[in-house]
């Protein structure tokens, strides 16, 4: 849902920064990168240089990309600009997979004119002794350049700036910190593990940020939504370092929708003053008042709407009573047991067609795994009605595997053959190789070949076990492993044609009326926002190849282990019954090699069979609280429509 709303100091009044959304991140990115790249001409043509503060991370990753693609194409200069970055690990090899260093070369240096002697990163191999008297120099240095004309800006789910964690006081200048365990958890993808993140790392401090001209601090993804709420609504604090720009003369905000969701102009515009209303913001607003008074919708009344700031919407359809059964009946209309159309029923007011009565249907899950942490739940229904179902295991998911795990399965191996007195040479030579590759592998390194085959083996057999479990059988189990994934690096390989073309083949070998996706945006590792974007764009494809089985088939998007749709979004609800949802759990159960703890948790320490419940279980609840039919549990769906 976008919601678009002028730019007025009236529906902006709660917020301290000057705050831009964008409707994409790529957009925001791009408007970003060109504001950066006028500064870099303005300042060529005076004959100056331009000194950028820099960030890395996921966030400014678009930024540089478009920056890249200016200096290629539009013959975008770097030869006046000097560079100094925010910050780097402590301790770090300047060649390390994790390293800054590294990160801004592959990213940005590399790729355009910038004169070496112009970069300026903290350097994560100085003597710890000597760390203080660095990090004065870095000071001195930019001091040097005149300071910084513009710093670029992430924000970390602590409201770290670079890394000024909560604590760091306004006037702090570069030095060594020690990182939140938050900051720690985030960064666990990074380094494969926890246990390999340095717990120190060498940043500039809030002071040597603001005293740059002009900062930009960006953010995308539902993820960070509630952070900057507090970055840009809340009161300037050290327990959240980045509301301490609400202090600096030029600061600037910039959001794409996810990130925005939870200011107040987004969330609860009718808190500011009389808005434009429309359907969808009716719905959001009379589920919010529900939730708030923790009431039931056909309980609100003339008085609840006015008293929050409702009235006209009262005003517009007479009566509460009239808003309340038209939302009421809109939710409930919503909940099916019947995920793939309920056959030879009235199907005017269902979430899916009655025919045809048997549906061809396919999951894509972006690892081996989302399908029946998901969507286990509907997953088990469309198989138990009768439904044709495939799933499309997009991405081989085999750095999520632990190196005991592949230990162990080479051995099992080796001591099948010499159980059986098979053949063995090969297999122990093998096993011994890998073995030795394995101990000697050094933390962060990429895996060699041979292991990353097995790990992707080891998520491959666990995805058939889970879809015998469910009732399908390995005929209907595709794997992908689209080539953007197979770097063996947390970091992926950008979409590209031969992603897209997997793609489309399969969807023309198998024709679905009923494609299911994951709309899971708040994927740490961002590999379920590149798998949606594979399907968007595979889907384009075939639309305009006029593809005659694509104008029969729906598109649901289900959200995974780290978020739910909001009520007002969820276009259909399977509920689940207790022993549905005990289904579901050991259809989890069979991904042995992430259960107990997974590689890469996120933010959540909980295992995702425990996310998945709760949040099923919590949906459920919302919609009893709301007043609709008390459920076990409830899988949510929102329709993509192309």
């Amino acid at each position: 849902m976008n919601i678009h709303l002028a730019f007025t100091s009236e529906n902006t009044r709660f917020e301290k920064i000057p705050t831009r959304i964008f409707d994409t991140s790529i957009d925001a990115s791009i408007t970003v990168a060109r504001e950066i790249a006028g500064l870099i001409r303005a300042k060529a043509q005076k004959n100056e240089q331009c000194v950028l503060g820099l960030a890395t991370g996921s966030t400014p990753t678009s930024v540089y990309g478009e920056l890249v693609r200016l200096h290629q194409e539009e013959g975008l200069s770097f030869q006046n600009v000097v560079t100094f970055n925010l910050d780097e690990y402590y301790p770090m090899q300047p060649n390390a997979l994790q390293s800054y260093v590294r990160f801004m070369q592959e990213y940005l240096f590399e790729q355009v004119d910038i004169l070496p002697e112009n970069v300026h990163i903290p350097d994560g191999t100085v003597p710890k002794e000597k760390v203080a008297e660095f990090c004065a120099a870095y000071e001195a240095k930019i001091e040097a350049c005149g300071g910084l004309d513009l710093q670029v800006l992430g924000i970390g789910r602590t409201g770290h700036i670079g890394f000024n964690e909560p604590g760091s006081g306004q006037q702090s200048r570069t030095r060594l910190i020690t990182l939140d365990h938050i900051t720690i958890t985030d960064a666990a993808s990074d380094f494969f593990g926890e246990e390999n993140v340095p717990r120190k790392a060498i940043t500039m401090g809030v002071g040597t940020i603001l005293a740059a001209r002009k900062v930009i601090l960006m953010a995308w993804g539902e993820g960070k939504a509630a952070i900057i709420r507090e970055a840009v609504e809340g009161a300037v604090s050290d327990h959240v370092p980045a509301t301490y720009l609400q202090d600096h003369p030029d600061a600037t905000v910039v959001l794409d929708r996810a990130s925005a969701a939870e200011l107040t102009r987004v969330k609860t515009p009718w808190l500011l003053g009389e808005i434009p209303w429309n359907h969808l913001l009716i719905k959001k607003a009379v589920i919010w008042l529900a939730m708030k008074l923790e009431t039931p919708i056909l309980k609100l009344t003339n008085r609840d709407y006015m008293d929050h700031g409702m009235g006209d919407i009262i005003t517009e359809f007479d009566s509460a009573y009239n808003i309340n059964i038209r939302v009421f009946n809109e939710l409930q209309r919503t909940i099916t047991g019947w995920p793939g159309g309920k056959p030879d029923a009235d199907d005017s007011t269902r979430p899916e067609r009655a025919n045809p009565p048997q549906k061809r249907c396919i999951i894509f899950s972006p690892h081996p795994d989302d399908d029946v942490i998901s969507m286990g739940g509907t997953f088990i229904r469309l198989v138990d009605q009768g439904h044709e179902v495939h799933v499309a295991y997009q991405t081989s998911g085999n750095i999520a595997v632990f190196d005991d795990d592949v230990v162990r399965f080479v051995d099992f191996v080796n001591d099948f053959h010499k159980a059986f007195d098979l053949e063995k040479t090969v297999t122990s030579m093998m096993f011994d190789a890998v073995k030795r590759k394995v101990q000697e592998k050094q933390p962060g390194e990429v895996d060699a070949a041979e292991v990353q085959r097995i790990k992707g083996l080891i998520r491959r057999t666990e995805a058939k076990a889970g879809c015998r479990y469910v009732g399908i059988d390995d005929s209907r189990a595709h794997f992908l492993d689209l080539p953007f994934y197979e770097t063996g690096k947390v970091k992926k390989k950008p979409l590209g044609a031969e992603d897209i073309r997997i793609t489309v083949d399969l969807l023309n070998a198998i024709q679905p009326h009923q494609i299911y996706a994951a709309g899971d945006l708040s994927d740490p590792h961002g590999t379920h926002r590149v798998c949606l974007e594979a399907i968007f764009r595979a889907v384009e494809q075939l639309k305009q190849e006029n593809t005659p089985w694509l104008k029969d088939c729906y598109i649901w998007l289900y959200r995974g282990a780290w978020q739910e749709w909001e009520i007002e979004n969820v276009d259909m609800a399977v509920p689940l019954s207790p022993e549905e949802l005990l289904r579901k759990r050991r259809a989890i159960f069979k991904h042995q090699s992430q259960k107990d703890r997974p590689l890469f948790p996120g933010h959540d320490s909980r295992e995702f069979w425990q996310r998945a419940e709760s949040r099923n279980s919590g949906t459920a609840r919302l919609y009893d609280q709301l007043g609709l039919p008390e459920y076990e549990a409830i899988e949510a769906f929102k329709r993509y429509y192309f």
